[in-house]
């Protein structure tokens, strides 16, 4: 690495994320390269983009063959950002609500993004909700800027890549016949995501466990309603090589969940009921930890604040996707050296993705060395 660019690299990952503002004085430095910089605006463009599921997607409260997503791309200076909202039916978010929400943005009004936070500041307060398109933006934000810098995310954050946990490979209800065919498939992963709640919990298990003895997690999708019978699985599952229960129960029985917390053998992780910082915070003695994904909380950066709070507070951290390209698989994964566990499979679940970016190899995730998040447009 050239020194200019090693001390000014050493300058933002000095304090993390939170030094992101700190980016603008790149534009002092790269102005001292002839052609390196002009006078731009940023360019927002985006399209709407069906995601083909290479199986159903069965939860205990749905079942899908399709999500719909939302691609989006920022130039400045002729270099281009990629970001991804992919919008399963429980965030309210759809390619209608994700198209005028990215089309009311004026993002032309800014000449310089490394003035990250004030742009995405612009970003998340021109509406409420919408965090699934507000994530595009900030994933095809910090692409950008990173392939400006020509480094990869992770160094932005100061995050070492050698450290990426193990991440797990989702398993759905389904048949006795097609669970058995999944767990093959997914003989590359070391550890195992089950969904449950679908009204045969136990065959599920002992169907896998019939084909392998690889650690599970297991997500209820809030689909028990009974806090004793979710105890009774907790301790049952714990017994089948159970390592955490997520979301077991409706994000509304809070006393019932803090009753689960308190006598569960294994950590109850909440998912739904924990979107962004703000829940994260509300509910920090209601669950053991918390599965925090870019769609939910609206991109990197609060993700980024949200895993750092959570590991604060002493909570298991968990990184996650909903069924994704590799854009925003790969976006993810920068964060994941913050991370206790992860489940970043989604643009595996998909037989259209369009980027190449996240590898798993031996069952690690592996993140792209190239500049931004890393992916390239296939």
């Amino acid at each position: 690495m050239k020194k200019r660019k090693f001390i000014k690299l050493s300058a933002i990952t000095g304090a993390g994320i939170f030094t992101l503002n700190s980016l603008s004085s790149f534009r002092t430095g790269m102005s001292e390269i002839p052609g390196k910089i002009k006078k731009d605006f940023l360019k927002l463009t985006f399209k709407p983009y069906t995601l083909e599921l290479k199986h159903s997607f069965n939860l205990a409260v749905s079942s899908r063959k399709t999500t719909p997503a939302m691609l989006v791309e920022i130039e400045w200076n002729g270099i281009t950002g990629y970001g991804e909202a992919s919008m399963p039916p429980y965030l309210g978010e759809n390619q209608e609500t994700a198209g005028k929400f990215l089309a009311s943005l004026k993002l032309e009004q800014f000449e310089d993004p490394f003035l990250i936070e004030d742009i995405l500041s612009y970003v998340n307060e021109s509406a409420l909700g919408n965090f699934a398109a507000k994530a595009s933006v900030d994933i095809a934000l910090h692409d950008l800027i990173g392939k400006l810098i020509e480094e990869p995310v992770f160094k932005l954050l100061g995050l070492n890549s050698e450290k990426t946990p193990f991440t797990s490979f989702t398993i759905g209800i389904d048949t006795p016949e097609i669970v058995r065919q999944k767990v093959v498939e997914a003989r590359p992963y070391s550890i195992l995501k089950v969904k449950l709640g679908g009204g045969n919990d136990r065959e599920m298990i002992e169907v896998i466990r019939s084909v392998t003895d690889k650690p599970l997690c297991v997500d209820v999708n809030q689909g028990w309603k009974d806090r004793t019978y979710a105890l009774e699985m907790a301790h049952w599952l714990k017994e089948n090589g159970v390592v955490f229960l997520e979301q077991p129960l409706p994000k509304e029985q809070i006393d019932d969940i803090v009753f689960l917390k308190e006598r569960s053998p294994i950590p109850i992780i909440g998912d739904e009921a924990i979107q962004g910082l703000a829940d994260l915070l509300k509910f920090k003695d209601v669950y053991s930890g918390v599965n925090v994904k870019l769609m939910k909380c609206g991109g990197i950066r609060e993700a980024y604040i949200m895993l750092k709070t959570a590991k604060a507070l002493k909570m298991k951290t968990m990184i996650g996707c909903m069924t994704e390209t590799s854009c925003a698989v790969t976006a993810a994964a920068h964060l994941s050296p913050l991370a206790d566990w992860c489940d970043l499979d989604g643009n595996l679940l998909i037989r259209n993705d369009i980027f190449d970016g996240i590898k798993i190899i031996e069952g690690k995730v592996t993140i792209p060395e190239r500049p931004g998040i890393g992916v390239i447009k296939l």
